[in-house]
């Protein structure tokens, strides 16, 4: 049954709202004004990160062409990643990134991420640079952007190159380097190509051989290093020898060199295996002729920059650059050599994965000259011996089976490079089956065991830089002698490492190892040459910065306050 509802209303409030209708229309209000407020919110947070985007765009936004994703290669430590870090923060980290200006800004830091994040890794450097080296690092940064790769002078000078006619007004010269030797030996070959480019005003050139592009990001900024692929004398680089009619030894045998015929290029052969006559490369006489010839192509796998401290010509301006001769490849190294990024995540995922929450680490680089494959027990001697003799090891205990201690145990994390895994798996089962004696946990690592040297294999190398890199990122580091792997990486990483003695007839020596007398790698087959006397010298015993080398008697390598005695 429907019920009528009868409203009665009063005529004086007709043109009145109830209190219901006022309300409503407040809570209407009031809606209209909170949607409003909430849209104008969302549009501003749009709007602000609009802004924060475009003015600050990520790093890989600079090279739309490269193929690469957003993924970084490893996440910085949280120390690294602090929103609260103010100005002087920001100018300090930006200048520990830069190893205090040795290093310049003006790259994109995706394109290389090592030469911006080693600094979290490394100690730092080694002291500091001399105050002439970094303005001298960057003329010839700004020379080398004048005079490389595609450049009005290179082509120029290219162009004289082809014709074989040149002006001597050029004002451009270079050092082509030849990718030639172990990736050990040509690290160092590099390094010294590059200081005499330095020293020469010339502009050094590197031959990207089968891998380099794969194992270094540029140095330079806004230019390349590397030789273009249509270089005139490219089909030529891995021919010439002692025998070329452009070396410089055989020209100096054959025919009188004069200004008169000074060539558009000349070979110079540095190998191990070369004679009297391209040893007087290190002569001033002869530096004054090759200056004037555009283009020098240099093959080596020596670090020769003992020598170079050892002509009166450089002798002045090396003294400048660097006062303390102990760390000339430290600096140079630190400055030219950033693994790509690929390499950059094999070090940095292995160093985060063991390397990283250990209290010290111990670096152990073992190189065995042996026709056999090995592993040999006087290596493992030799290798023991040391590192428990120096204490850079603890001895284990084989009268316990755990040891008791109180509080958190001390960690060591050893790392250890072979060819071969059999040192690491005795090491390692070792500290495995039986407790230190002082009670400290000891862990064994080894990233790869190649079994044999690949030189030409481009993941080999990778791994091999890799390593390097590693063993230069520990604390205290055992070497094997005569082995370029351990000068790189004692160089990088400022150590001065202790050096196993080269074993004779499979016995290990005593002692088994002695402390470095500096950081520098040795120059394994030096000139014994007195230029100006015209006759044959010691060139390890001419000044007390130049000196015979710990392990090979006959090799040179440069030391700071070096007692004679």
């Amino acid at each position: 049954m429907m019920k009528r509802v009868i409203t009665i209303r009063n005529e004086n409030a007709a043109n009145k709202p109830s209190d219901v209708d006022s309300k409503f229309t407040f809570t209407l209000t009031f809606m209209r004004l909170m949607a409003f407020f909430v849209v104008s919110l969302m549009l501003f947070s749009v709007l602000f990160s609009l802004s924060v985007v475009l003015r600050d765009p990520p790093s890989d936004a600079a090279l739309p062409s490269r193929t690469t994703t957003t993924t970084p290669v490893f996440q910085m430590p949280q120390a690294q990643q602090g929103s609260n870090i103010g100005a002087s923060d920001s100018v300090k980290l930006l200048k520990d990134q830069l190893l205090g200006g040795l290093l310049t800004a003006g790259f994109d830091e995706g394109s290389c991420l090592s030469r911006y994040q080693s600094g979290v890794y490394h100690k730092g450097l080694s002291g500091e640079p001399s105050p002439n080296l970094i303005p001298r690092l960057r003329r010839y940064e700004e020379k080398h952007k004048e005079c490389g790769p595609y450049t009005e002078s290179y082509n120029k000078t290219v162009k004289e190159l082809r014709s074989g006619q040149f002006t001597e007004s050029s004002a451009c010269k270079y050092v082509v380097w030849i990718s030639y030797s172990g990736l050990g030996n040509r690290i160092l070959t590099l390094a010294s190509a590059f200081l005499y480019a330095l020293l020469t005003d010339r502009v050094l050139l590197v031959d990207p051989g089968v891998d380099m592009v794969d194992l270094f990001c540029e140095p330079f900024p806004h230019t390349s290093w590397f030789l273009p692929s249509d270089f005139p004398l490219n089909g030529q680089l891995n021919n010439f020898n002692q025998k070329s009619d452009h070396c410089y030894g055989k020209m100096l045998k054959t025919k009188p060199i004069t200004n008169s015929t000074v060539p558009s290029f000349v070979y110079l052969h540095l190998v191990h295996d070369y004679d009297d006559q391209d040893k007087l490369f290190f002569c001033d006489e002869e530096q004054h002729f090759l200056q004037k010839v555009p283009w020098l192509i240099m093959k080596s796998d020596n670090y020769f920059i003992p020598s170079l401290f050892l002509m009166p010509s450089f002798e002045p301006e090396l003294e400048d650059l660097f006062p303390n001769k102990e760390k000339v490849f430290h600096f140079l190294g630190r400055y030219l050599f950033h693994p790509t990024n690929y390499v950059w995540g094999l070090v940095v995922r292995y160093y985060q994965a063991y390397l990283a929450k250990a209290d010290e680490r111990v670096g152990i680089q073992i190189r065995v000259f042996d026709t056999d494959p090995g592993p040999f027990q006087h290596i493992l001697d030799q290798i023991l011996a040391c590192t428990l003799k120096e204490n850079l090891l603890p001895d284990v205990d084989h009268q316990r089976d755990i040891t008791s201690s109180s509080g958190t145990a001390k960690s060591k994390a050893v790392l250890m490079t072979s060819l071969s895994s059999g040192y690491f798996e005795k090491v390692r089962n070792m500290y495995w089956e039986y407790p230190t004696v002082t009670g400290e946990v000891v862990g064994i690592y080894q990233p790869s065991h190649e079994e044999y040297q690949q030189t030409q294999k481009q993941m080999h190398n990778q791994k091999a830089w890799a390593e390097m890199y590693l063993l230069s990122l520990t604390d205290a580091l055992v070497t094997s002698s005569w082995s370029t792997f351990g000068y790189v990486a004692q160089g990088l990483g400022g150590l001065k490492p202790w050096i196993l003695y080269k074993p004779e007839n499979r016995t290990a020596p005593d002692p088994p190892c002695k402390r470095a007398m500096s950081m520098e790698p040795c120059f394994h087959a030096p000139p014994f040459y007195d230029c100006k006397a015209k006759r044959g010298t010691d060139t390890g015993q001419l000044v007390p910065y130049v000196r015979h080398c710990e392990d090979m008697s006959w090799g040179l390598k440069l030391v700071d306050n070096y007692d004679w005695s």
